[in-house]
């Protein structure tokens, strides 16, 4: 994992890196709560703003909405009360009745004056600066005009506006919460990956109700990876033991064949043995080259001829060409020419040294893909080695007779490795004339993508 460089170097400042005290080896738990503080501000403040945005957006809405309407009202109203005050225009007592009783039932100040702007009546205090003024007009001539004052009357309560500083609070207290819920699978996730790291393979994301369904997919995805990381790591661990042990024994074979033949008068029966223990090494170093290559994804597919693949595997083991039959026309395919060309020696050194020798090599359809078996000429397999027998490390011995034949149990399962990573799949079968029939097909466009090896 690459992380950006430090301030001042490369793009760290640009791009918005973390504070100085993360930079060189940053350590998970600190890049952990790193993203997870930056991811939960970023969120409290988008909420924040969209919260403001919406009030002001709601305010502004209602005010164009009802703002036409206020101010028809007011004019009706002014219309109105304008009539009312030309009507009795001409009757001061009846217009100074008028004055009192809005003043009154309204609870304001009002001054009534005219043209020449003589007061003419007074209703409460004086109004030095009106909050509203009113023409009186009759037939389109003006009287006078009515001036008020209110807002000194009116009682100035800030609690008033408290509900709606409450409800903002609230707003913005729930975004905090939202906030720190989306973003707690986030730091659980970089947790567990922190652990990973840390060589603790048996780590998995568990995330609880609060993760979204993306943060899930992240989550399943990491412990996919996890258990095959997991399950290879202890396939090279066994692998590891097992092959120490095997190389030790013919080892030890070798140092005593090495005394006997120091002390002279070699037989030929010690030579035998030396040449046996020397070709078992290397079948084995071979396994393990091919294993390497599967392991590490080293496949270099090219247009191949499936015919020319099973003649030169035949010659290799030293058997006849009339053993090959090709049942199906069309043989080409893409794939590793060396990881095919051993599974085929595979196969029939296991068909020479278990099975009493191979009797064909065919090529046929099955599935829809090309397969190449080997038909051999033992007693067939015993019920259940159909699938035994792709298993690494698995020896089919009866009577001893596998170390006696050089089996170190690899054969196979590299059989069904390289069929996989060829799109195709290892199968064992026993035949209605008698032996077994061992191959594994091949898709003919190319080798397929890794996938996860099912459990055993």
């Amino acid at each position: 994992m690459r992380f950006p460089p430090p301030h001042g170097r490369g793009r760290g400042r640009r791009m918005g890196g973390p504070p100085s005290r993360f930079h060189g080896p940053w350590r998970m738990t600190h890049l952990g709560h790193y993203i997870r503080a930056r991811l939960h501000r970023r969120i409290f403040v988008w909420f924040g703003l969209s919260i403001l945005a919406t009030g002001v957006m709601v305010a502004t809405v209602m005010n164009l909405m009802g703002g036409s309407s206020w101010s028809q009202e007011a004019d009706r109203a002014r219309r109105f009360a304008s009539n009312r005050f030309a009507e009795v225009w001409d009757l001061p007592e009846r217009r100074e009745a008028l004055v009192q009783g809005i003043a009154q039932d309204l609870d304001v100040d009002l001054e009534l004056r005219n043209t020449s702007g003589e007061l003419l009546s007074r209703a409460g205090e004086p109004c030095p600066k009106p909050d509203f003024t009113m023409e009186v007009v009759r037939e389109g001539a003006p009287l006078g005009s009515l001036q008020a004052c209110y807002w000194h009357l009116r009682p100035r309560n800030p609690a008033r506006f408290l509900p709606l500083l409450i409800s903002g609070v609230m707003l913005w207290i729930l975004s905090g919460a939202i906030a720190r819920r989306l973003t707690r699978p986030m730091d659980d996730l970089v947790r567990a990956v922190s652990a990973l790291g840390e060589g603790k393979l048996e780590t998995r994301a568990h995330l609880g109700r609060a993760a979204t369904s993306e943060i899930r997919v992240l989550a399943v995805a990491f412990n996919d990876m996890a258990a095959r990381i997991e399950r290879q790591m202890a396939d090279q661990r066994e692998l590891l033991a097992t092959v120490s042990h095997e190389l030790r024994t013919p080892l030890a074979h070798l140092r005593v064949l090495t005394e006997i033949l120091r002390e002279g008068g070699t037989p030929a029966e010690t030579l035998d043995q030396v040449d046996r223990e020397v070709v078992e090494l290397d079948a084995l170093v071979g396994e393990l080259l091919a294993s390497s290559r599967l392991e590490f994804g080293q496949v270099t597919p090219r247009p191949l001829e499936g015919k020319e693949l099973a003649a030169r595997a035949l010659e290799r083991t030293g058997m006849p060409a009339e053993l090959l039959s090709a049942e199906t026309e069309d043989t080409a395919l893409t794939g590793d020419a060396t990881l095919l060309g051993r599974a085929l020696a595979n196969l029939l050194d296991n068909a020479r040294k278990h099975a009493g020798g191979a009797a064909a090599l065919r090529l046929i359809e099955r599935d829809g893909l090309l397969a190449f078996c080997v038909e051999d000429q033992g007693l067939g397999l015993q019920p259940g080695e159909e699938t035994r027998i792709f298993a690494p490390f698995y020896r089919k011995d009866r009577g001893g007779e596998a170390r006696e034949a050089g089996s170190l149990g690899l054969g196979l399962a590299l059989v069904q490795r390289i069929a996989r990573a060829h799109g195709g799949e290892a199968f064992a079968e026993n035949r209605l004339e008698g032996g077994a029939r061992v191959g594994f097909t091949v898709s003919r466009t190319g080798p397929a993508a890794p996938r996860p090896s099912p459990p055993d």
